[in-house]
């Protein structure tokens, strides 16, 4: 028998750019969540479901909680393996890719959706920036009837969150992500209204991780560079911080997602 909902957690849909966003940037929120019965989803903007990629990406969201992969489909803006003959993401045209996305929101009908920052999450993708905006949109046009009808009934998101990285907390992926040659754009501390400690999930969000065996064969990914680093300080690093993105006051406790 299914465990019933807890309706204390929100329900989330997060949006990344690629596989092993979705582990690195919100795997603690979404297992922290999963634990809790709340109902959790991952869309992935590139790679395709027969690419090499989609099949881990399906392990990670099995270790997580999150569902099956709903992937749009599109291309990665460094990588024509990721979807060959499909326009990249940062190519496609705008109105096309955010109906797709609300498409998946009124589908899934979540209390709150997470996605990129504005900057492009501490190296500025131009997939993680564009994400963020087509998540933007999407989140409006999700809750109005006349926007992209075929698409389902409405729906509103309670909430939409940015995940992100401020100047306080990036601690050690700054050198680690400088050492093989990549920038850091974190975004000032004012700019975070909610900081989680998912110590509690450290080992389901690393298995996640793990998950994307291509990515940890790299050198210069993400999570290639935390596979070399000892358990001890990988585990430091197990903080995870949202921008709230709606307009109007933050509610609620600013330890957790509220609706």
């Amino acid at each position: 028998m299914t465990a019933p909902e807890n309706p204390v957690y929100p329900s989330i849909l997060a949006v990344f750019a690629h596989p092993d966003d979705e582990s690195l940037l919100a795997g603690g929120v979404l297992a922290q969540h999963h634990a809790a019965r709340a109902r959790t989803a991952v869309v992935t903007a590139t790679w395709t479901p027969d690419s090499r990629r989609a099949p881990e990406l399906a392990n990670a969201l099995a270790v997580l909680g999150a569902g099956k992969p709903r992937l749009l489909g599109y291309n990665d803006a460094r990588n024509p393996e990721a979807a060959p003959g499909r326009p990249r993401l940062v190519d496609a045209p705008l109105d096309e890719a955010v109906g797709h996305l609300v498409a998946h929101i009124r589908d899934f009908r979540p209390d709150i959706v997470i996605t990129h920052d504005a900057v492009g999450q501490l190296t500025g993708h131009p997939d993680h920036v564009r994400t963020h905006q087509i998540t933007l949109l999407a989140v409006e046009a999700a809750a109005l009837a006349h926007l992209h009808p075929d698409a389902g009934p409405p729906w509103q998101p309670s909430a939409m969150y940015a995940a992100t990285h401020p100047v306080s907390g990036v601690g050690p992926l700054r050198a680690l992500l400088e050492g093989v040659g990549k920038r850091i754009l974190a975004v000032p501390d004012s700019y975070v209204t909610t900081t989680i400690d998912v110590t509690p999930y450290t080992e389901v969000k690393w298995r996640a991780i793990s998950s994307h065996a291509g990515e940890i064969a790299r050198e210069r990914s993400l999570p290639g560079i935390l596979a070399r680093l000892p358990e001890a300080d990988r585990h430091r690093i197990q903080t995870e911080h949202f921008t709230r993105l709606n307009t109007g006051p933050v509610r609620g406790d600013p330890t957790q997602l509220t609706a």
